[in-house]
């Protein structure tokens, strides 16, 4: 999942996960909110969430998956 998103939709993914706001997410990197809410509908796209909640979902199922391949 995280290797068909860009840098900077990883980087917005960070800072979703710790739970920041849009506006606090364009502060932090220095670009509109606007901004921040596409980065935010290409992550739900490409990772096919819908909510903040699935998109945690899917993070965690990839996170674990990574694990059971390298044991």
């Amino acid at each position: 999942m995280h290797n068909s998103l860009t840098h900077r939709e990883n980087q917005v993914l960070q800072l979703i996960l710790v739970e920041m706001s849009n506006a606090a997410i364009a502060q932090r990197l220095e670009i509109s909110e606007k901004t921040v809410e596409s980065h935010r509908k290409n992550i739900y796209l490409k990772t096919g969430t819908r909510t903040v909640v699935g998109l945690v979902k899917k993070v965690l199922e990839v996170k674990q998956s990574k694990q059971i391949k390298r044991s």
